[in-house]
């Protein structure tokens, strides 16, 4: 492809090589350090001038997230001042998305910092995936495609799941309803809440299900699997509630804290997330995890992107 650049980010460097090998490229020269201080040092190894860059860092759940977050702003900031014709910020994991509402007196609307941030450095273009909540792109005054896992959830759930045609979709807080009602509607299966009251945050104090899932195999689907207090929470409420069995379907597993124990102690058969967060050392740990691959996904919307294409195709269908 002439005039297109990948750069990868330390947080997710198998990403950023699978999606250059669907581009059929390789990804760009960069050496990414730290001072004896412990500033991050960016060095561009190659030429951007006149290119259309794409850098490529994931946020959440890789480790530092400040620190990827600091050398995704200078990787920004020094391809941009390198004379690119256009930097494009792929990030399939937005770093603090869940902080995108001002929900108690004096907090801060973090995400919305992060917003500018990307957008002081340089940044003309991003490229995220199922962003907590979507009104986060209006905290832009650039471009944001979001994109959607949901495609290649379905393709796993008819797939892997026997008798899906039999199965009820869940999501297990109201926020998560509108996700769950497309999933649901795209397979014409029934779909469940659960209404859930917290005492502080990551913590889950009463849980109430509102719909059947008698008999049936529950599917509980959400945006980020963090502590994974609320998908254990809810799956133990789905078999006191006599569903047959339970699977949980994330597009971000973070995994933090005893995430993987309660996993391993819980009643749900398989937790399937997908690859914008490095999963290989938790799969070690804990066998449940699936992981689906969006590397076709982020890559055909960079294709697109580059070439002057729309990419509404990509929020129904798998690239093939």
């Amino acid at each position: 492809m002439p005039n297109i650049k990948i750069f990868a980010g330390n947080s997710h460097p198998e990403l950023a090589q699978r999606i250059a090998q669907r581009l059929g490229t390789e990804p760009s020269k960069v050496v990414l350090k730290k001072f004896a201080n412990q500033e991050t040092c960016v060095e561009i190894g190659e030429s951007v001038r006149g290119e259309d860059v794409y850098i490529l860092q994931s946020g959440t759940g890789c480790g530092e997230v400040n620190d990827h977050l600091m050398e995704m702003l200078i990787m920004i900031h020094a391809c941009k001042i390198a004379s690119a014709e256009r930097v494009t910020a792929v990030i399939p994991c937005y770093p603090y998305a869940r902080q995108d509402k001002k929900d108690k007196s004096r907090a801060p609307i973090s995400a919305k910092l992060v917003a500018n941030m990307l957008s002081v450095a340089g940044a003309d273009h991003i490229i995220t995936m199922d962003l907590h909540a979507s009104q986060i792109q209006g905290f832009f005054d650039i471009p944001v495609d979001n994109l959607y896992a949901e495609p290649a959830v379905l393709k796993w759930i008819k797939e892997n799941i026997e008798n899906w045609r039999e199965c009820t979709i869940v999501s297990p807080d109201a926020g998560g309803a509108k996700r769950v009602v497309s999933i649901a509607d795209r397979l014409n299966v029934n779909f469940a809440l659960i209404h859930k009251e917290r005492a502080v945050a990551n913590e889950v104090q009463r849980m109430t299900l509102v719909g059947d899932v008698t008999g049936r195999t529950a599917i509980i689907v959400d945006d980020l699997a963090d502590t994974c207090g609320t998908v254990v929470k809810a799956a133990e409420k789905l078999k006191e509630a006599g569903a047959k069995m339970v699977y949980a379907v994330m597009t971000h597993g973070v995994f933090s804290g005893p995430a993987l124990e309660r996993l391993m102690d819980s009643c749900i058969e398989a937790i399937v997330v997908s690859n914008t967060i490095p999963q290989h050392e938790k799969i070690a740990v804990c066998p449940k995890i699936q992981v689906i691959d969006i590397s076709s996904i982020v890559g055909e919307a960079i294709r697109r992107t580059h070439n002057g294409e729309s990419i509404s195709y990509l929020l129904q269908n798998i690239p093939l």
